[in-house]
């Protein structure tokens, strides 16, 4: 059967990070993932994944400077020392937390100094989270929500994994971004599933639940079950409003 993970970057995120994990478990997900906990005192999220028995999937690194339109900052050349500062603060928060997996945030940028950086702070994340058991997860993010965001498609990605060549780097495949960038869903997916570390979905075009739009999602699932995909699958859809009213579709799913 399929399992889903509930991101609380979007779902129940106007409430406190400790509460968005128990609405996730009173709706029924079977694990949790978020973007930036930061303000969250890890010992508190830590207490709450204990008492729901929901395990933390992954979380992102610092973006930068939001006010001033930063998304990441590890492959922005001569800011190295802010990209590995945020990268460890990652660390030690998925370490705290029970946290599998963290998206490094590659941000804005473009050529070949931004590739080299981008390599070289990956694979200064691996070799530091690697110790813990920690997988570290790099994103394509799809030109119309991020213009200008360094990595953009599945194969510039795949290519960077190769390049670092760390066995702990994967490739998070965001359907909603993945359709909007090269479309080909379920092929995509079984020719990359090996290099993949964890899987996203959304409606497309609008990022809303996953009960309608371009993609059928009961195709999709039953493709990544077919494939022997076992981890839960990441909700991470903009509700719109109250999250448990958007809840048919896992419903459905079960």
């Amino acid at each position: 059967m399929t399992t889903f993970s509930a991101n609380l970057g979007f779902l129940w995120n106007d409430r406190p990070l400790p509460d968005a994990i128990r609405a996730a478990k009173a709706a029924g997900f079977d694990a949790v993932e978020c973007h930036w906990p930061y303000e969250f005192p890890a010992g508190e999220v830590a207490a709450a994944l204990s008492e729901t028995g929901l395990s933390m999937l992954g979380l992102n690194t610092r973006r930068g400077d939001v006010a001033g339109g930063e998304n990441g900052l590890s492959a922005l050349p001569g800011r190295e020392a802010e990209a590995r500062a945020a990268i460890d603060e990652a660390i030690a928060y998925a370490r705290a937390t029970g946290t599998g997996a963290i998206h490094v945030m590659a941000g804005f940028a473009e050529g070949d100094d931004a590739r080299a950086t981008f390599c070289a702070n990956l694979a200064y994340a691996c070799g530091q989270s690697a110790p813990h058991g920690i997988t570290i997860l790099i994103e394509p993010l799809n030109r119309y929500d991020a213009p200008g965001y360094f990595l953009s498609t599945t194969d510039q990605a795949v290519a960077i994994i190769e390049s670092v060549g760390a066995a702990n780097l994967k490739l998070m495949f965001d359907c909603y971004h993945v359709q909007l960038m090269e479309g080909d869903i379920t092929n995509r997916l079984t020719r990359l599933l090996p290099g993949i570390g964890h899987i996203q979905f959304a409606s497309v075009p609008d990022r809303a639940a996953p009960d309608h739009g371009e993609l059928n999602y009961a195709h999709v699932f039953a493709t990544i079950d077919g494939l022997g995909w076992n981890r839960p699958l990441g909700a991470e859809y903009k509700p719109g409003g109250d999250t448990d009213a958007t809840l048919d579709w896992l419903r459905k799913a079960r």
